[in-house]
């Protein structure tokens, strides 16, 4: 910190926001700055040797307070309070008020050094603001409270004090002589503010602002800074004087406030099927909202002023119904009836009204909330609006825990892709040794496992890649008689009930027949002591899509139905939800019925459950019927999976992934087996790489990518090859969309199938998609 005591004094001199005056141990006024002649009115001549209780209101002085404000700065070290204080023409201002003891080398009171700030302008703005404290914190607390510092005329520190050190971080000696632009973040100094700030305070006389100020540690905080000139007794500019204040916390407060009252008014604003309005404290309309205007007729210009009377019948004003339910709402703090009310144009309606009183912050009451909800029709439908309401809870809350699942089983299918691979190889190339097979083969396993979990979960997503076609749902249920039987058990009895003509459906029959096993299995696990399993479909027909959650339409409802222990409402309503489970640990992924919900959603169905404690469950897929007449199943049960030699010919194989694991996985399998790959990262590379190697023999290419996706890079390279052979790879095979016929490998996939499919794209002879290849591990 300087020891020049002439900087001080000039320092000193210079501030005219701040009253900066010395006081001796009695309290007569020894020395004065500009900024306490203008706040308060004395010039130096007329007040030095003054007592400073003159400043002080006739109360406060009758009371003390000037003898105990230096008895406590005495005794405590520092004084800091706010309070009225009398300028020399009488008028009063608000004051934040600094005294600090301040004693010899030897501990001597020697007087008090007082710093006063005038508030009146921030206590006006604080009082508009009374729903947050933080707004009425603008009290200076001190000198150890104000960054208050001086510069050179070019920018340099030439003092320094201890509030500048505690808001900045910065000792005297590490910042003295350093120029002040170090303060600001480096946007500002690439923009030249802080030789702006100087520029405008030499300019103008004074440069005021707030912003962002850099700590020592890097941090920052907003802050309230003053910049004033410091000129000579001949005009000469020797420098600037510096006061900054931290006001993050009053930022963040009216940040916050600023937000949340904005959030209130377009909250208040946007209801259109309640009427939202303020009343004064006699009942007189002051605000009125678009669901007021719907409801009662009345635009705001034509209604507000008037008196919220007129919305009742004439009988019930005359009653004095309208003061009365003012007067009950203040007396009990709230208001609620329902009743007649009247519109603009005469009509009536049927009301539900809630009053409340408003108090400010003080307690005083200043006036009435209202709200009012036409309910004539609502209220002979609030059951079924209860239950419509209900469900669409519901499915927002599985379309938005099938988003998050779909993206994470996408990412695990790449690290499972990586895994698998790398496993896979591992096991061709290690010797066959039992202590090394045994732990590959597990692992293998247990990746499998994985894999299968993330179809389950790409399912509920509606990420899965379906086959839809027309199933014979009869023929389909026949076919898996037997292993449905040896699933669950021979203390079960299944029994199917088929209308003698069904309509076949649209949907993947793997997918059909791994749900209707699933919800077996699910009817065998609730039934430990055996029971019977009805399984079973109708035709339905629905004309009101609103009571069944579905498009109007024709459908076929299949139906698995138990006599087991049943469900509770807890239950049920959380049944559909990814790992959810009663089963116990180990017992269950909780991921069956999410499955099956996906699948029926995929084929443009619904899953629907019915359930009772102690009475059973019945689950239901709707699926949309196809009258076509040419019905499949799956031929070879859930077990299908395409075999195609893989070719011996040593390939060119351009291989693009975005995911590092999944691209070295996919590069090293075609190494082993003999082939060349070129590694790419996205598209575009893959473009460029295409246009430099032309002897590349096909393409293996990730379908979700940044910037471009597998289906764009195709087409682009089909646009230059035509008969470029592409093979997609998917994590997810959401890829029902594209135009373009390509064929297919889901992610995860070994060494084995890969170069199946590649095989299968290099034979493909038909290009415009009629036989495409998709490989997929069975869930």
């Amino acid at each position: 910190m300087s020891k020049d005591p002439n900087l001080y004094e000039l320092l000193v001199g210079s501030i005219t926001d701040y009253a900066i005056f010395m006081l001796d141990s009695a309290g007569r006024v020894t020395s004065w700055n500009p900024g306490a002649q203008r706040f308060k009115g004395y010039a130096e001549a007329e007040i030095l040797g003054q007592h400073f209780s003159r400043f002080y209101t006739d109360g406060d002085q009758a009371s003390g307070l000037p003898e105990r404000a230096l008895a406590l700065a005495r005794d405590e070290g520092r004084f800091e309070t706010e309070g009225w204080r009398v300028r020399k023409d009488g008028g009063k201002f608000w004051a934040h008020v600094v005294i600090d003891p301040i004693r010899d080398r030897a501990g001597e009171l020697v007087g008090y050094a007082k710093i006063t700030r005038d508030l009146n302008e921030r206590r006006r703005s604080a009082e508009t603001l009374a729903e947050s404290e933080e707004r009425f914190r603008l009290l200076v607390e001190g000198i150890a409270d104000y960054a208050i510092y001086m510069l050179d005329p070019k920018g340099h520190i030439s003092s320094w004090n201890a509030g500048a050190q505690r808001f900045k971080g910065y000792a005297a000696e590490e910042v003295l002589g350093q120029h002040f632009s170090r303060f600001y973040t480096p946007e500002d100094r690439q923009a030249d503010l802080p030789s702006k700030v100087l520029a405008t305070a030499e300019r103008e006389g004074r440069f005021e602002s707030e912003g962002w100020r850099v700590r020592k540690d890097g941090s920052q905080f907003w802050a309230h800074v003053v910049v004033d000139p410091i000129r000579d007794p001949t005009g000469r500019l020797i420098g600037f004087a510096k006061i900054t204040r931290d006001l993050s916390e009053r930022k963040e407060a009216e940040e916050k406030l600023r937000h949340t009252q904005e959030l209130f008014r377009l909250l208040v604003q946007g209801v259109t099927d309640y009427a939202i309005y303020l009343l004064d404290t006699q009942g007189n309309i002051v605000s009125w909202n678009a669901g007021a205007e719907r409801i009662k007729g009345y635009r705001a210009h034509e209604i507000i002023g008037h008196h919220f009377s007129r919305f009742y019948a004439q009988e019930d004003s005359a009653a004095g119904a309208p003061m009365g339910a003012l007067a009950t709402a203040l007396r009990e703090g709230k208001f609620e009836r329902e009743g007649p009310r009247r519109r603009k144009d005469g009509s009536s309606f049927w009301a539900h009204v809630v009053i409340d009183p408003i108090y400010d912050a003080e307690g005083k009451h200043i006036g009435f909330a209202k709200i009012t909800r036409d309910v004539t029709e609502r209220r002979r439908s609030e059951e079924a609006l209860a239950e419509a309401r209900n469900r669409l809870l519901q499915s927002q809350k599985l379309e938005s825990v099938g988003q998050l699942t779909g993206g994470i089983a996408h990412d695990f299918n790449n690290l499972l892709t990586a895994i698998l691979g790398s496993l896979d190889i591992l096991k061709r190339r290690l010797p066959a040794d039992p202590k090394f097979l045994k732990p590959l083969e597990n692992a293998m396993a247990g990746a499998l496992r994985g894999a299968g979990l993330t179809q389950r979960l790409l399912a509920f997503a509606r990420k899965q890649d379906l086959e839809i076609v027309a199933v014979d749902v009869v023929e389909t249920v026949r076919g898996m008689a037997s292993l449905l039987q040896s699933s669950v058990g021979s203390h079960i009895v299944i029994e199917t009930r088929f209308p003698i003509h069904l309509d076949p459906v649209r949907t993947d029959g793997n997918q059909l027949e791994l749900a209707i096993l699933n919800l077996a299995l699910n009817a065998r696990d609730a039934m430990p002591d055996g029971g019977k399993i009805v399984i079973g479909a109708t035709e339905e027909a629905l004309a009101d899509p609103n009571t069944q959650d579905l498009s109007a339409g024709d459908y076929v409802r299949i139906f698995v139905t138990d006599t087991g222990s049943g469900m509770d409402s807890e239950t049920l309503a959380r049944a559909v939800e990814p790992f959810y489970t009663t089963k116990g640990v180990g017992r269950g992924t909780g991921l069956g019925l999410p499955m099956v919900h996906g699948v029926a959603a995929q084929s443009g169905g619904r899953l629907r459950l019915k359930s009772v404690k102690g009475e059973g469950s019945t689950a239901e897929i709707w699926l949309p019927r196809d009258t076509s007449g040419r019905a499949s199943r799956p031929h070879g049960g859930m077990d299908r999976q395409a075999e195609v030699s893989p070719t011996t010919k040593a390939l060119i194989v351009l291989v693009v992934d975005d995911d590092p694991l999944v691209l070295r996985n996919t590069t090293v399998a075609l190494e082993d087996a003999g082939h060349e790959p070129i590694e790419s990262s996205s598209g575009q590379a893959a473009l460029d790489m295409l246009e430099a190697r032309p002897e590349v023999d096909i393409v293996v290419t990730d379908y979700l990518m940044p910037g471009m996706n597998g289906l764009q890079l195709a087409a682009r390279m089909r646009a230059q090859r035509p008969d470029l052979p592409i093979l997609i790879v998917s994590a997810y095979g959401d890829l029902s969309s594209s135009d373009l016929k390509l064929p297919k490998l889901q992610k995860p996939f070994t060494q084995h199938e890969l170069l199946q499919a590649i095989s299968a794209t290099l034979n493909d002879a038909d290009r415009d998609g009629s036989n495409v290849h998709v490989l997929r591990r069975r869930p």
